[in-house]
């Protein structure tokens, strides 16, 4: 699952390295579905980040890799 969730992850890394940003992949939890993110760069601070998380990062995994539950930033 993590090989799966880290390719998602470069289809949705240009969109943020456009925008001066990128996604690091930290964990996944198999068994929970948890997917951990760290937001760096322009990403990291900006006021857009929860939104970009959760209704962009999380909605494309979840849609692409069966058994992503959630995704939360550290």
């Amino acid at each position: 699952m993590k090989e799966k969730v880290a390719e998602a992850l470069d289809q949705v890394r240009p969109a943020l390295q456009r925008d001066g940003g990128d996604v690091e992949l930290v964990d996944v939890n198999e068994d929970t579905g948890e997917v951990q993110v760290r937001l760096v760069g322009a990403c990291k601070g900006c006021p857009m980040s929860q939104m970009t998380l959760q209704m962009g990062i999380e909605a494309y995994l979840k849609e692409k890799v069966e058994g992503v539950g959630s995704v939360v930033g550290v």
